[in-house]
C-alpha cells in the first residue's frame, strides 16, 4: 500500500520481502561511493537495515525512506523519502536509485512528492538536503527541486564535508 503516489509511481514502506533489492542497491558502487558503506554482505543484513534504519525512522517520526516503485509491474528502483537525523535541526529528502533505472526521471518524481508531502501534509517550513560536493547528479536534481545550496557541513564526529542545501517550503 503507498504512502505517497505519483503518476508512475508508488512510494510505500519497505518489508523483509525487499531484502534482495536493498542488498543490491546498496552495494552499488555509486552508493558506497556517494551514501557510504552500510555493511549490508547478505539478505539479513538488508532485513536488519530495512527495520533499523527505514522502518525505524518511520515508527519514531512517521516518515522515513520508502521503497519507490514502478507501478506498472511493481518494479523496485530505489528509495527516496524524509529522513530526521540528530545532528540536523531540520527534516531532510534523501535519495538513491539503483543505476539500471538513472536518467528515466524516476527520481525527480519520487523526490517531488516527498517535497510536496512534507509542505502539504507535515507542514514544513523548510526543508535541507546533504550530499558530497562531487555528487553531480543529486546536486542537480536538488535544484531542480528548487533547493539551494546554504553551506557546508560536517554531520557528528566526520571529517567529510557535505554541502547542505535549503527550500523554503512556505
Amino acid at each position: 500500500m503507498p504512502v505517497l503516489e505519483t503518476e508512475r509511481l508508488n512510494l510505500r514502506l519497505l518489508t523483509d520481502a525487499d531484502a534482495e533489492f536493498i542488498l543490491d542497491l546498496l552495494n552499488q558502487p555509486s552508493w558506497l561511493e556517494f551514501i557510504g558503506d552500510r555493511g549490508v554482505r547478505n539478505l539479513e543484513d538488508a532485513r536488519s537495515y530495512i527495520n533499523n534504519g527505514p522502518l525505524a525512522m518511520f515508527r519514531q517520526h512517521g516518515f522515513g525512506l520508502y521503497l519507490t516503485e514502478i507501478k506498472k509491474g511493481n518494479i523496485p528502483v530505489g528509495l527516496c523519502g524524509l529522513l530526521k537525523r540528530e545532528t540536523l535541526s531540520d527534516v531532510d529528502i534523501g535519495f538513491a536509485f539503483h543505476p539500471d533505472f538513472w536518467g528515466c526521471g524516476d527520481a525527480g518524481e519520487a523526490a517531488r512528492a516527498c517535497v510536496d508531502y512534507a509542505r502539504e501534509e507535515l507542514g514544513l517550513d523548510r526543508l535541507v538536503a546533504i550530499t558530497l560536493p562531487a555528487n553531480n547528479s543529486s546536486i542537480k536534481l536538488l535544484v531542480s527541486l528548487g533547493m539551494q545550496y546554504e553551506k557546508d557541513v560536517s554531520l557528528g564526529d566526520s571529517n567529510e564535508w557535505l554541502q547542505l542545501f535549503v527550500k523554503k517550503l512556505r
